[in-house]
């Protein structure tokens, strides 16, 4: 387990892992900001983000089903447990049993999808939406690509396990980029944290994920910040999203490769923290 790692049990019986950091002065009332990460990242993913975000709020960081240490089912003994509404009402009972109301929501890569699908079907409880090197679907040529050679995107996860997709992932440009020291290993290690057929039942459910109906819908601030080297996403498909979301604000990242909230953090947590000042 990480430090400072906690757990909710949802109706259904099912667990979310997560954690909370919040370093805003006590007396002063303050906002939430929920990280997300996206396929195969966890709570870990976002520790260079809390110093800087939670002096001003209060940051909650958690784990997707079927990554990290939230609940991990077989899709095939529960397919319940990987519908989109189920995933949704998991995310709404995390702030409603930590008793906060509203949220700064940051999805990154494919929870940007979550949150926009969240932003256009429960605006009353965004304060605002930040989506990061996040693709609206995943097209059949993407599928294919991250299939790596194998039947589909699930089928890799499991017959290869989450270590051995991760290892052949991070060869391909645009995914895994950071040239950081020892960056690659650790990334490795923590993709492995999460079990393979969690990964691979989540991969089933994102094959049916598509936020493109629910652009139109979002009336909340949103802002997108888009890689310009992303396996998964192109600065045009980005600026496709932006004109369907009313008044929402494009960044565009110069990163290595997809994971520009790594490789480029802080120039992504310098747009997110200009977009949030601007709102207030």
């Amino acid at each position: 387990m990480f430090p400072h790692s906690q757990f909710i049990t949802h109706p259904s019986g099912e667990i979310t892992h997560y954690i909370a950091d919040d370093f805003t002065p006590p007396y002063l009332p303050r906002e939430t900001i929920l990280l997300q990460g996206g396929f195969g990242r966890h709570t870990a993913f976002f520790a260079h983000w809390v110093p800087v975000l939670s002096r001003r709020y209060n940051v909650i960081r958690r784990d997707l089903k079927g990554h990290g240490y939230s609940s991990a089912p077989s899709i095939s003994a529960k397919p319940e447990a990987y519908t989109l509404d189920n995933i949704l009402s998991e995310i709404l009972d995390t702030l409603d049993q930590l008793d906060i109301a509203k949220v700064h929501f940051f999805g990154e890569s494919t929870s940007g999808m979550l949150g926009e699908i969240l932003a256009a079907r429960h605006p009353d409880r965004l304060l605002s939406l930040t989506v990061c090197s996040s693709p609206t679907h995943l097209p059949p040529p993407t599928l294919k690509f991250l299939a790596l050679g194998e039947e589909s995107f699930p089928a890799a996860c499991r017959n290869l396990g989450s270590r051995g997709w991760a290892e052949k992932l991070r060869s391909f440009p645009g995914t895994m980029a950071s040239t950081e020291p020892g960056y690659a290993d650790w990334w490795l290690d923590q993709v492995a944290l999460s079990p393979g057929e969690g990964l691979a039942s989540y991969a089933e459910f994102l094959e049916t994920l598509d936020s493109r109906p629910s652009l139109k819908d979002i009336k909340v601030p949103t802002l997108l910040l888009a890689p310009t080297r992303s396996a998964a996403t192109t600065v045009d498909a980005q600026k496709e999203i932006q004109a369907q979301i009313a008044g929402s604000k494009l960044v565009v990242v110069d990163g290595k490769g997809h994971e520009i909230y790594v490789d480029s953090a802080e120039e992504c947590q310098k747009a997110l923290m200009e977009f949030l000042d601007g709102l207030s």
